[in-house]
């Protein structure tokens, strides 16, 4: 009979949570808000550890043993909060009084308990939340014989909903063991079957999110204008990580640099001895050799990293040690031409004579020999 009693305390507390289901998903079937919504004023929090308190109301059915009505309201207040997501912690208080049968007057039979119980919830926080719940407390017995205080023990399972931010529903069906052992000396405890509602109201305002982190402070830029790499500043250089000295074009980035002095050829046995001013001792139009001259210097201003070997060179008439000074001062007279019109000596290697040696032509023409009279930039790569 027990057993069948609780069944259907836990049906009535099923049927309650149903109604209350239904009515709150009647919104959304009328074209409302969704409940998660700020329309609902539901929060959308999953964690929300504030304090709450809140009454609480039920039926009870007593143990036939007690010899009492089997039925009868009963009222309770709790307090608690939740430590985790899923689990809570309520202290709470409940009075429940009973009219005795078979005694001649009749009589009252009140439990004032005072216990703790924890709560295991499933699923997400703003959903209808089955949980577990267990609790101990303390039962003091009240009735015509005694105020005897004895331990009690309860579990149930229930299911609770988030209404708004502020308040949760909550409906159990529970059973309570009760080792009262005085009342009736005879018998060593009774078991009651109950159902309960609660309203929870959460104190103080209601956790606000956490405020993202500040955005770094942007990483402060050297001034790169002035640091240079292979002679180009930095804020233009793409390729600053090449080793320094390496040959580079304007955007810092490996470029091979060729100086062609093609085209500036000497006059036969020219320059003479002590000969300083070059023009005189070029071939003609001499305004040619000039013009190569000139974009020489200009491509080397252009690279400032450039180092280059100023290198003069003979035809085979003569004898060699006469061509090998010949050499020399066309070297020389090159040499001074490109330090008189900006280029550092530092940049220039030589000037160096190589005689009648390498030639680019044949000795055995004119014209051969007319290009063999002639003064190389070698660039060092």
């Amino acid at each position: 009979m027990k057993y069948r009693n609780l069944s259907v305390l836990i049906a009535m507390a099923l049927g309650c949570v149903g109604v209350a289901h239904a009515q709150d998903n009647t919104p959304a079937a009328q074209g409302g808000t969704d409940q998660g919504s700020p329309d609902n004023n539901v929060t959308s929090t999953t964690f929300d550890d504030r304090w709450y308190i809140g009454p609480t109301v039920g039926y009870y059915h007593n143990d036939v043993k007690r010899l009492t009505n089997r039925n009868q309201i009963f009222y309770g207040l709790d307090v608690g909060k939740f430590i985790t997501p899923n689990v809570s912690i309520d202290i709470f208080a409940d009075r429940t009084r009973r009219t005795f049968h078979g005694y001649v007057g009749g009589g009252r039979w009140a439990s004032n308990d005072l216990g703790v119980a924890a709560r295991y919830f499933f699923g997400d926080w703003n959903a209808w939340r089955p949980y577990l719940v267990g609790g101990v407390m303390a039962s003091q017995h009240i009735d015509t014989f005694n105020h005897n205080v004895d331990p009690a023990a309860e579990a149930g399972v229930g299911l609770s909903k988030t209404v708004t931010e502020n308040i949760d529903f909550r409906v159990e069906a529970m059973y309570r063991y009760d080792w009262d052992d005085k009342t009736f000396p005879a018998r060593n405890g009774y078991g009651d079957e109950f159902v309960d509602f609660s309203l929870l109201f959460r104190l103080g305002p209601p956790p606000q999110p956490a405020a993202p982190p500040p955005p770094p402070p942007p990483p402060q830029q050297p001034d790169c204008s002035k640091q240079f790499r292979n002679g180009v500043n930095l804020c233009d250089n793409k390729c600053p990580d090449l080793p320094e000295g390496t040959i580079v074009g304007p955007d810092g980035c490996p470029q091979k640099v060729v100086i062609d002095l093609k085209g500036v050829n000497f006059k036969f046995d020219r320059p003479k001895k002590g000969e300083t001013n070059i023009e005189p001792a070029l071939a003609v139009p001499s305004s040619d050799s000039l013009a190569i001259l000139d974009q020489a210097v200009d491509t080397l201003k252009r690279y400032p990293q450039v180092h280059v070997t100023v290198a003069g060179y003979t035809d085979s008439v003569g004898t060699p040690q006469y061509n090998q000074g010949l050499s020399e001062r066309r070297a020389k007279i090159v040499y001074d031409y490109l330090t008189s019109h900006g280029i550092d000596p530092s940049r220039l290697e030589g000037p160096i004579g190589h005689g009648e040696d390498d030639p680019i032509d044949s000795n055995k023409t004119a014209s051969g020999r007319a290009r063999n009279r002639r003064t190389e930039l070698q660039v060092q790569q």
